[in-house]
């Protein structure tokens, strides 16, 4: 097999899963009026740069995050475990996770959901990776106990933790090398957050 360079497995990785969420961004943008064109006159360059300024998160119902959450947490999670099997063999690709986190500030960029990892019971291999905010410490400390995904409602946005099992290659570096892993499974977490409408916050 011919090695993949980190520049053409991160566009293969965007294409997919740009390709994949893109139901995501159409299903919320087909609940929007849409205007006619009579009247419409084309927008000059500066005022759509001032548009693009002034634009608004995106927020959806609480119904509406919950689901696309679970479906974001599907794509991202299937991906990573693609990325494993097919690409990543040592040190001849991107770390499939950190190739990740590009697909998550793109679909951020496109549709104002946010993505991150956070570490649970093995050593984080990022400082970014540490779980930060009470939500997210929280969140560690019940996938350890078995808890498969944890959620919450607070300041307009829906989050939403979720366990993913780490095999083989993930724990061998994150556990250290040469260390015998542990009969306990291991997790990481992915925490997904999508800003809501503010009557969904008393759902």
């Amino acid at each position: 097999m011919p090695l993949t360079s980190p520049f053409h497995l991160r566009l293969t990785l965007l294409s997919a899963i740009v390709a994949c969420a893109g139901g995501i961004v159409f299903a919320s943008a087909s609940d929007e009026p849409t205007a006619t064109s009579e009247g419409v006159r084309p927008a000059t360059p500066e005022k759509e740069n001032a548009e693009v300024e002034q634009k608004a998160v995106p927020r959806v119902p609480l119904a509406v995050a919950r689901d696309r959450a679970k479906l974001m947490h599907e794509i991202y999670s299937a991906t990573l475990e693609v990325m494993h099997d097919r690409y990543f063999h040592a040190d001849r690709a991107i770390v499939p996770a950190r190739a990740m986190e590009d697909v998550f500030s793109h679909l951020n960029d496109q549709t104002g959901s946010q993505a991150n990892w956070i570490s649970v019971n093995l050593k984080a291999m990022s400082i970014n990776h540490e779980p930060k905010t009470d939500f997210e410490k929280r969140a560690a400390r019940e996938i350890v106990l078995g808890e498969t995904e944890i959620d919450e409602i607070k300041d307009g946005m829906y989050r939403r933790a979720s366990a993913i099992p780490m095999t083989g290659g993930c724990i061998s570096c994150h556990g250290g090398f040469f260390k015998e892993p542990t009969k306990a499974k291991k997790f990481t977490g992915l925490v997904i957050s999508i800003p809501i409408l503010p009557e969904s916050t008393d759902q």
